[in-house]
């Protein structure tokens, strides 16, 4: 099977990537079957060979998940939404409503300990 990945170059700290076509039992800066792209995070530079990329996205080549979002960003590929996208999706949102849950009983805790704190003050006088 054919990978389309990022090989790493440069110096240390100033790391720049190469994105390549290798087969997916190679190893990550081993040599490639054809570079197909540039792509420096420190300044957002992106060169990309369509032509030669659509010919191997034709060919059944699987891009990782870091070429699969630059390949969305230069209009390559239509941006998809995976499985584990829509799983992890649902535990945010689950995560954010019991958080919320949990913020509305300490307001309500805290509103009810002040009532009784206001209460034995007032008696006390």
């Amino acid at each position: 099977m054919i990978k389309l990945r990022l090989k790493r170059y440069g110096k240390k700290r100033e790391a720049s990537f190469r994105l390549v076509a290798c087969n997916s039992t190679s190893r990550r800066d081993g040599r490639p079957l054809e570079e197909l792209g540039f792509y420096n995070p420190r300044t957002k530079e992106t060169r990309l060979d369509t032509e030669a990329l659509r010919t191997r996205l034709s060919q059944g080549a699987q891009p990782t998940d870091a070429v699969r979002s630059l390949l969305e960003k230069g209009g390559l590929i239509e941006k998809t939404i995976r499985p584990a996208e829509i799983e992890g999706k649902k535990k945010q949102a689950l995560a954010r409503q019991s958080a919320s849950k949990k913020a509305v009983k300490e307001k309500t805790e805290e509103s009810k300990g002040s009532e009784v704190d206001s209460e034995t003050s007032t008696s006390a006088d």
